[in-house]
């Protein structure tokens, strides 16, 4: 079952989807990115590690639009932010739902905004339990689910209108390990059958390589691309994953990086 329906776009999966030129932000008086360049590939899970301060989640907000910019661009296969479907993933599941909506309702909003017949809305939201697996009652508010429920269908808000780049802001960092495991397996689901790029901000370095195609290491502030480390490993990725010896490279190589950038 298809979890989402990505458009097509006709350009290959190695053209750029994310184009960030000359980007600029401030807090205060101290820069925290200035004059940052990045290119983004489609088809990609990107993550984002980097030392404490360095502006991760600062970074995908002002690409989502959440935060503004004070310079540069940033541009999605050529368009704008407004003129692209974005799916974003909040850390804070507690205030990512909306507490007067029943989750299916939240699940169902950025459908409804966008204009969507009740009835498709109704059919995406069945499809979208379908290929979840959803076995708590949907009909029930959000604070009334368990932590990893509350997660789960914020992931699934995000994934509802098929959005050509997804991001996530640290979205296991308030789950336990189980629900991490089940929710991992599902970003890799929804990849897998669909090429949906992604871009997930961790801080667990591990966590960070198993997921990726690319790990973007970032320096301390005003911040820089360190280095992209690339980990080609086949999909699904599963408990070999963490002892195949590209594994144990990538993640050595990735910590060596960071290293040198706390250090300096």
């Amino acid at each position: 079952m298809t979890i989402l329906d990505t458009p097509t776009t006709g350009q290959s999966v190695d053209s750029p989807l994310i184009t960030i030129r000359g980007l600029v932000k401030y807090f205060g008086d101290a820069p925290l990115y200035d004059g940052f360049d990045l290119d983004i590939a489609r088809g990609r899970i990107i993550s984002v590690f980097g030392p404490n301060g360095c502006g991760k989640s600062t970074l995908i907000n002002m690409m989502a639009g959440l935060i503004p910019i004070d310079g540069g661009e940033i541009l999605f296969g050529g368009k704008t932010r407004r003129e692209t479907r974005i799916g974003y993933v909040f850390q804070n599941y507690r205030e990512a739902l909306f507490p007067w909506m029943r989750t299916r309702d939240n699940i169902a909003y950025p459908l409804k905004l966008m204009g969507w017949s009740k009835a498709r809305v109704e059919a995406r939201v069945e499809e979208l339990v379908a290929s979840f697996g959803i076995g708590f009652d949907l009909n029930r508010y959000p604070y009334e689910l368990s932590g990893g429920q509350q997660q789960t269908a914020s992931i699934m808000r995000a994934l509802a209108p098929g959005p050509e780049v997804v991001l996530l802001d640290e979205p296991f960092s308030a789950l336990d390990f189980e629900m991490t495991l089940f929710i991992r397996e599902k970003l890799q689901q929804v990849f897998m059958e669909t090429g949906t790029t992604m871009m997930l901000v961790s801080h667990d370095l591990e966590e960070a390589v198993y997921l990726a195609d690319e790990v973007l290491l970032l320096t301390k502030r005003p911040t820089q691309v360190a280095e992209v480390v690339r980990f080609d490993a086949a999909r699904p990725r599963d408990l070999d994953t963490l002892s195949a010896p590209a594994f144990i490279e990538a993640k050595r190589h990735s910590l060596e990086v960071f290293q040198r950038e706390v250090r300096k």
